[in-house]
């Protein structure tokens, strides 16, 4: 199952600028993806939780392709491990909230763009209020208590969600529309008892490759270009240059989408 993404009309959308339609230029050149695709862009709200290796790279892709308005939620602060991966952080940072760095370097790649930062990770108590901001929610958390509060705002808001998860040289990722996919809790009821929240490996190599496809999943479900993975889990080995996509199934009992 592949469902094509639906999209916001072009009414009331904020025009692009000189220097914009300059700026995106080349992918405005692609067949079917115009100056409306890229004012629909412009106008979407994306909110990411954890914006380190997989999910800054996402982060800069979409502030580098146009999206508006970026709400960014990480907590802690830079620390040298994180620079083998995190590209939005330079040596410079060491010390400095996580967040607030991030925010400043979004910014400096699209001073255009608007970047809403909070130095906290994903919980209870602020779910709610960073999702609702989104019109696409993006899961690179690695905790997967994080990962269901996220799927389960999702599906309560009828939001469109990006998951993406990774360790080592493998990853894996899904579109989910609720109502029409599986949604997390349909594909892990349970987290996975080999995940290690703490001590998983990390190359950048598999960070980055694996956030270009959700950051394109974002544009797609954003502008309706294209065909997203809605529906399939796709998985990726680098080690060994397997790729497979596998069609995944709702669950009549899951207990989080089961009523819509």
């Amino acid at each position: 199952m592949n469902l094509r993404a639906k999209s916001k009309s072009t009414e009331n959308l904020p025009e692009l600028t000189e220097f914009e339609r300059q700026m995106y230029a080349r992918q405005l050149q692609l067949p079917e993806f115009g100056i409306s695709e890229q004012r629909k862009l412009k106008a979407a709200t994306v909110m990411l939780s954890r914006v380190g290796g997989l999910g800054g790279t996402v982060a800069i892709l979409l502030a580098r392709s146009g999206v508006g308005k970026l709400v960014v939620a990480h907590g802690g602060i830079i620390e040298p491990e994180n620079l083998n991966r995190m590209f939005l952080a330079y040596r410079e940072h060491l010390g400095r909230p996580r967040s607030e760095v991030f925010r400043e370097t979004l910014l400096r790649i699209n001073p255009d763009m608007k970047v809403v930062a909070v130095n906290e990770n994903v919980t209870e108590q602020n779910v709610v209020s960073l999702t609702t901001q989104a019109d696409v929610i993006v899961d690179s958390a690695p905790a997967f208590e994080e990962r269901y509060l996220m799927n389960r705002e999702a599906v309560r808001q009828n939001k469109p969600l990006v998951m993406a998860a990774m360790s080592g040289l493998e990853g894996y990722l899904t579109t989910i529309l609720p109502g029409k996919t599986p949604c997390l809790s349909c594909i892990y009821p349970d987290p996975p008892e080999y995940w290690d929240v703490l001590g998983f490996p990390v190359m950048a190599t598999s960070a980055t490759f694996l956030a270009s496809i959700a950051a394109m999943e974002v544009i797609k479900l954003i502008t309706g270009y294209g065909e997203t993975l809605a529906g399939q889990l796709l998985y990726c080995d680098l080690s060994t240059n397997v790729f497979q996509s596998m069609q995944v199934e709702r669950r009549a009992d899951c207990a989080v989408c089961n009523g819509i």
